[in-house]
């Protein structure tokens, strides 16, 4: 591979952006790709992979170039040079990368492999608390995996399509697909492409959704003509989901307390046909209150850490606090305690996370269970999902019936 100048200073331009002003990596990453309209696919390609490998890898790279943060332009050079040698890549002969140590880059990477921390690229208390949580031989293979980049999974939109006929329109795009045995709706992409200006997509027939993702609108057990409230919906994905379940008939009101994202899921929700959806926006208690002891089948996707999901977003490992669990355990347990309420007697409900962390997940389903408010309740199944045993996202699910 050759590097091209003007790839790698938009690459320099972007890290520097992530790593010392703080802002996320995707929203980072469109910007760039919008830099030049000459760039071809392979161009863009480029930048958004080699930006988001250098942000996975942040302290390994950091720690063989021999700098620390705040990192100023120069350093961030030094880093692309690592990525660039480790990568079998010859570096050309620029400024940024007179008197590269390659030999001696080697040598530390080897002496690094030695120190999962440093060799998988995690800050020392997320490595700690993954480990003590999850047991040192599980989290040295998770923490790999979880460094691999995702594969790109399709949901078909069974309202308007089939998986074979999906196939078979992306094969005349020339874009291969595999179907998954264990994931009656998706379809796995055989090389990385940009799928969102196809016709099919365009037309409601896929959305994009990691395959774990796709299990939990499955594990609700909906039936077409239910009333169905997916309480923490954001833009939709699990919620087409259910509709396509759902055949279109009776009713899901989906519920966010951000009006923004409703408002995407809206859009979502026509181009995918599905027209049994009602957003509400939580702007109150009272929205809650209105549905207590009404809904069949009730969702809990409820806000976690995300470790789960690090593959596609690795730049939460940096950006995340050991504070923000802590914090983000106690919305667990009360979204718990009062969205439960909406299901009726004999209905069921499922609480999902996307993280790998036992006291996210079913900790917090035995607290609940054992609480005043989920004394009604019992648990008739669960799903532990790691990414090193499925190579999909991190996920969690339990299933809960009200007696």
């Amino acid at each position: 591979m050759r590097l091209h100048k003007n790839l790698c200073f938009a690459t320099v331009d972007g890290l520097l952006l992530i790593f010392n002003e703080g802002h996320y990596a995707d929203k980072v990453v469109q910007q760039l790709l919008k830099r030049d309209k000459r760039w071809g696919s392979r161009d863009r390609g480029f930048v958004a992979e080699t930006t988001y490998d250098i942000v996975r890898w942040k302290r390994l790279y950091a720690e063989i170039a021999e700098v620390k943060e705040p990192f100023n332009r120069d350093e961030i050079w030094r880093m692309f040079a690592v990525w660039a040698t480790l990568k079998g890549i010859s570096l050309p002969d620029w400024k940024y990368f007179e008197n590269t140590p390659t030999r001696k880059i080697k040598g530390r990477f080897d002496e690094f492999s030695k120190i999962r921390k440093i060799k998988e690229s995690f800050p020392d208390w997320m490595d700690e608390l993954a480990a003590k949580a999850l047991g040192e031989d599980v989290w040295t293979k998770e923490a790999a995996a979880l460094n691999e980049q995702a594969d790109v999974i399709l949901r078909v939109n069974t309202l308007k399509t089939t998986r074979e006929k999906l196939k078979s329109d992306l094969f005349d795009l020339d874009i291969e697909t595999e179907e998954l045995a264990k994931y009656p709706n998706a379809l796995k992409l055989a090389e990385r492409g940009n799928v969102f200006t196809t016709e099919a997509f365009q037309n409601g027939h896929f959305e994009v959704q990691d395959a774990s993702s796709q299990l939990v609108a499955e594990y609700l057990q909906v039936e077409p003509g239910m009333r169905v409230v997916d309480t923490c919906a954001g833009a939709g994905g699990k919620t087409l989901h259910l509709a396509s379940l759902m055949e279109n008939k009776g009713q899901i009101i989906a519920l966010d307390i951000y009006d923004n994202k409703l408002k995407e899921l809206k859009r979502r929700a026509k181009r995918a046909g599905a027209h049994n959806i009602e957003p509400r926006h939580i702007d109150s208690t009272k929205v809650i209150k209105k549905l207590y002891d009404k809904a069949d089948r009730v969702l809990i996707d409820a806000p976690c850490s995300g470790l789960g999901v690090l593959r596609r977003n690795p730049d939460a490992k940096w950006k995340m606090q050991p504070e923000f669990i802590e914090k983000i355990k106690k919305t667990q347990t009360e979204i718990l305690s009062s969205y439960s309420r909406m299901v009726k007697s004999g209905g069921k409900l499922v609480y999902a996370t996307c993280s790998i962390l036992p006291s996210e997940n079913q900790d917090q389903v035995s607290k609940f269970l054992a609480s005043e408010s989920g004394k009604e309740f019992s648990l008739v199944k669960d799903n532990k999902i790691l990414s090193h045993q499925t190579g999909y996202d991190g996920f969690y699910m339990a299933l809960l019936e009200r007696k």
